[in-house]
């Protein structure tokens, strides 16, 4: 059952800023509300309460709201009016496609004096004979019933008729009475055999998962299989003879059928929920190692080989404006792995054609791979096998002429005497320094 709650009447009141206190209008229309209670208490000041579409059987608990001046309770399981008396400013009243049969319950509504508009089209009580002329000579206050206005004329002649239109009015009443208590008693009985039988069916559920069954030891998967099966074709069946049955439009039968649907929504939504969590994880690499191409987020993608430079392009297409913190790439020298907001995308460079001058590398490389998968292989240095060069004789050395102590320029000058031949030393030219 759906209950009227204060964070159903706030998120309604968001042209109120959310204050219920103060509201003067709030529409509560499909909500499957079942019972009418709280807004008496929580909105003093409404003026206006829409409540169409609903499951609200009683009219009940308005009777404090004395500003309220449109009461839409349209499409409901409303069989009598009633419990209106409080409401002193209502003008208007939309009774619209119930199940009032009592129609006599309109006289509580002489008390409401400012009543104007009252609608009552597709009720039980539109079809007796004299419906119009007795709510017409009942309610001396209304201008317009069923949206047609009332003339004055017409309001007379129901008067002068009105003794004899009301006693009519009471022996159908009394025939349509009759009619409801068996309409319960059938609602009660076709409610029973449906609990019956949806016991039985979850008996024989219980027996096909008993752990004495031998078909379920002897197979589970087929079991499995062929339980899904027929319970499918028991749902459908089951709705089929639920919607081709005929049935009275009975408050009874719309609740039943509300709850029907729902039950089967519920239904739907247990299985989505379930197969959701038996859903098994993407397989990535597979128990012999084969790692497998995986595209969980749907993304286009396109892989190059560029021989020339001798490496291979991936172009991948994310999400515009993605952080670059929802990013995450591996690089193997099988394959790429690249996790956009933790969904994987793999891809195999396995099959990718590579250039002439590498295949010796990859070979020796994936003949190291195979060994160090079998066995764990230490880094080993032969000194016999490998020249190292001579780091100390990586810069070569300049020769410093003209630095250091003025003593030690006479020895260099004397060995460029000694490099040259045929020199000739003039005493008037200053050395160089």
């Amino acid at each position: 059952m759906v209950h009227i709650t204060e964070d159903l009447v706030r998120r309604r009141a968001e042209h109120n800023n959310c204050e219920i206190f103060s509201l003067e209008e709030i529409s509560l229309h499909q909500q499957e509300i079942e019972k009418l209670e709280h807004l008496d208490k929580w909105c003093r000041d409404l003026k206006i309460l829409y409540l169409q579409n609903n499951l609200i059987p009683k009219i009940e608990n308005v009777g404090k709201l004395k500003k309220l001046e449109y009461l839409n309770v349209a499409l409901n399981n409303i069989e009598r009016i009633e419990n209106l008396e409080g409401c002193e400013e209502l003008k208007k009243l939309d009774l619209t496609a119930n199940f009032i049969g009592e129609l006599s319950s309109i006289e509580s509504l002489k008390c409401n004096i400012h009543l104007k508009e009252l609608f009552l089209v597709g009720n039980p009580c539109t079809e007796f004979e004299g419906y119009r002329q007795f709510v017409v000579a009942t309610l001396h206050q209304l201008k317009y019933l069923d949206s047609k206005e009332i003339e004055r004329s017409e309001r007379i002649k129901a008067l002068q008729n009105y003794p004899e239109v009301k006693w009519k009015i009471r022996e159908q009443e009394r025939a349509y009475l009759l009619k409801r208590a068996r309409e319960k008693e059938e609602a009660q009985r076709r409610m029973q055999e449906r609990k019956d039988e949806k016991q039985k069916q979850m008996d024989s559920k219980l027996e096909f998962h008993s752990p004495d069954c031998p078909q379920e030891k002897s197979n589970q998967a087929e079991d499995d299989g062929e339980q899904e099966r027929y319970r499918t074709v028991e749902n459908d069946d089951e709705d089929r003879k639920f919607w081709e049955e005929p049935t009275p439009y009975t408050p009874e039968s719309r609740l039943e059928t509300h709850r029907y649907i729902e039950e089967k929504r519920k239904a739907k939504d247990n299985a989505r929920e379930s197969k959701k969590r038996e859903k098994t994880a993407w397989t990535l690499v597979t128990a012999e190692g084969r790692v497998l191409n995986v595209n969980v987020p749907k993304l286009h993608f396109s892989l190059k080989d560029d021989e020339e430079n001798n490496q291979i392009i991936l172009d991948l297409a994310v999400y515009r404006h993605l952080e670059t913190s929802l990013l995450d790439v591996d690089v193997q020298p099988t394959y790429i792995r690249v996790l956009v907001k933790g969904k994987a995308k793999e891809i195999i460079l396995a099959k990718q054609k590579v250039s002439a001058s590498i295949k010796h590398s990859d070979c020796n490389t994936q003949q190291k791979n195979t060994r160090r998968s079998g066995q764990v292989e230490k880094l080993e240095v032969d000194p016999s096998k490998y020249s190292f060069p001579d780091v100390t004789k990586i810069i070569q050395e300049k020769e410093q002429t003209g630095q250091g102590p003025i003593k030690l320029q006479p020895q260099q000058v004397a060995e460029v005497k000694k490099s040259c031949v045929g020199f000739e030393d003039n005493e008037d030219v200053p050395p160089l320094i």
